[in-house]
């Protein structure tokens, strides 16, 4: 079976690959000929992950699915949340300014906002939006679509100085419950059994495998 992941971060797409199996055939952005920068505006991972489908479903016609994941601070009121990958370029922006994807300042400013607060309770949450292009209306005015969510959340806590050299985004930094090593210390294949993005991702294969 093949789908459009809405990305072309690899890392993610090694990880989908990974999570889906030889089953489907999972294709990048770039693989579809789409360069171009898909809006994320909504206020929520909910919004954010239907919008890049929506874009992609829209413009190529194409079965697909787009993800988009937060870490929630409970000690931040929820922040970073569906700012997560552009943190840090937050704290000084004007109209003029790129929402850069920094990873290690985004960790910076995280640790740096937490400081000594004992309260270091977090957790990732990954939403999937899937857009199945079902039929042609007997018009041939639209398609007919179906749309459905998936989402997965992993509990945990943000340690107090980056450990292991794997992963990416916050993974140096955030510690899963019921283990003493970071995501970037796991390395990738415990990471891809337990990460919010692997018990999403099982969601989609569990309804896929329906199809």
């Amino acid at each position: 079976m093949k789908i459009v992941f809405a990305t072309n971060n690899q890392h993610k797409l090694e990880e989908i690959r990974s999570i889906l199996g030889d089953k489907y055939e999972v294709v990048s952005l770039k693989e579809i000929g789409c360069h171009e920068d898909i809006p994320e505006t909504g206020k929520t991972l909910e919004e954010n992950a239907l919008q890049k489908a929506q874009y992609v479903y829209d413009h190529y016609h194409v079965s697909c699915f787009a993800d988009d994941t937060g870490l929630e601070v409970d000690a931040l009121n929820g922040a970073p949340g569906v700012y997560s990958a552009r943190y840090a370029s937050l704290e000084h922006l004007d109209t003029s300014d790129t929402l850069e994807h920094d990873s290690e300042a985004n960790m910076a400013r995280l640790l740096r906002e937490l400081g000594n607060n004992n309260n270091r309770k977090a957790r990732f949450r990954t939403v999937i939006a899937l857009i199945e292009k079902k039929d042609v209306c007997p018009c041939g005015c639209t398609s007919i679509k179906k749309v459905s969510q998936f989402e997965g959340i992993v509990e945990g806590d943000i340690i107090r100085e980056k450990r292991g050299g794997e992963g990416f985004g916050y993974d140096p930094i955030f510690q899963p419950q019921g283990y003493d090593k970071t995501f970037a210390e796991l390395g990738a294949d415990i990471k891809n059994k337990i990460s919010h993005r692997a018990r999403a991702t099982q969601k989609l294969a569990d309804y896929l495998k329906t199809l």
